[in-house]
């Protein structure tokens, strides 16, 4: 509702404005209580213009032409419309914007038109009309290049959130390689040495007691020491060789991104269906890394919508979908960025199939589809 509040106060302010100039402009009709509930439907309509924007655009170029037939304000009618074409092409719906401007500036032409011959000259008509025009294909060039700078923005922020994500992947498989070199130096010098001084150790202990003596303090001590310092080092090369960085993550915490994803904003509901069971680790993990990166594109991109998860558990095959009821729509075709490319990589390497396209109703579906009898 925040993020509406700059729309809202803004129709309030353009409805005192044309109420203003309705009430002081030499060539306007009295205004009536009709054409009073015209303007309170324009400051409406602007104020969800954000959420419905071509609804928003409808409405208000409705009552602004009805108004200026009616009352005829001047240019000033025009003002509101202006807000909600450059809205509606920033939200990208620039066929509908393109075309409210026409029609609107055909309205608003004609109606001067049918009164000129009263008490307008013509030159006065082409002075007004061209300057609504450039008025309105400013609006519209407006809205487009904000949407271009806004996906601009977008992809470059992309594009670094990427660049760290690689940076970070490459130290640390550069730190998994440092651990498997030290672990191989101390396996090939240390293991060794520890191993030679117990072998040595139990052989002197053994003869002492085979000659009926007892052992030296000593020799007990140096035996038992290395023993207990080659499990210490069995134990390092292993953490060295498989070093548990944080939890592992798979399908069972989906409920943890669920819960996350609602912290920011987005709705979401979770359906698991079929015997939840033990799987693959890369399976596991592949199918949460879907519904991670399926989720961060809805509270990215979707704008205001809600998500459903489902996981499906097959005897012969896992499948993990994420829709939402966003803003995408089959007749904008969206074009894959390195989110998605890596989503469909991962799914893939495993003989999986990966389906990310808009749905017929709205909104965006990820379908993933993993084998669980191998990669074919």
């Amino acid at each position: 509702m925040r993020r509406d509040l700059p729309y809202a106060l803004g129709g309030l302010a353009l409805g005192v404005l044309l109420l203003a100039n309705s009430a002081l402009a030499p060539d306007a009709a009295p205004v009536r209580a009709v054409d009073v509930g015209l303007i309170l439907a324009m400051a409406v309509a602007l104020a969800a213009c954000r959420r419905y924007p071509v609804v928003a655009l409808v409405a208000v170029s409705g009552a602004m032409l009805a108004l200026h037939v009616r009352v005829h304000p001047g240019v000033s009618a025009a003002f509101p419309v202006l807000g909600a074409v450059y809205v509606t092409a920033w939200r990208g719906h620039r066929a509908a914007a393109a075309l409210a401007s026409l029609v609107f500036l055909g309205g608003f032409l004609a109606r001067d038109i049918s009164v000129a011959p009263a008490d307008r000259p013509g030159q006065l008509i082409v002075e007004r009309t061209s300057l609504l025009l450039g008025w309105f294909v400013a609006a519209n060039v407006a809205g487009l290049v904000a949407r271009q700078r806004r996906a601009y923005l977008e992809q470059v922020e992309q594009r670094a959130f990427e660049a760290e994500r690689t940076r970070e992947e490459m130290a640390l498989r550069r730190a998994g390689e440092e651990r498997l070199r030290i672990a191989r130096d101390l396996h090939d010098s240390l293991t060794h040495s520890i191993s030679v001084i117990k072998v040595q150790a139990g052989i002197a202990v053994h003869l002492a007691r085979k000659k009926g003596e007892e052992p030296s303090a000593t020799l007990l001590a140096i035996q038992e020491a290395s023993s207990a310092a080659m499990r210490e080092l069995r134990t390092t090369l292993d953490v060295l060789r498989s070093p548990t960085d944080g939890d592992p993550v798979g399908l069972a915490r989906v409920e943890e991104l669920a819960e996350r994803t609602r912290a920011a904003g987005v709705p979401v509901q979770v359906t698991v269906t079929g015997q939840p069971r033990d799987l693959p680790a890369e399976v596991d993990q592949a199918g949460y890394r879907v519904v991670q990166e399926a989720l961060t594109n809805v509270a990215r991109h979707a704008g205001p919508a809600t998500a459903q998860i489902h996981i499906e558990y097959a005897p012969a095959q896992l499948t993990v979908s994420v829709a939402d009821d966003g803003s995408a729509s089959p007749v904008r075709p969206i074009t894959p960025g390195v989110g998605l490319r890596g989503m469909r990589e991962r799914v893939t390497g495993l003989g999986g199939t990966l389906r990310a396209a808009a749905r017929d109703d709205g909104g965006f579906a990820v379908r993933a589809t993993f084998p669980l009898d191998g990669p074919t």
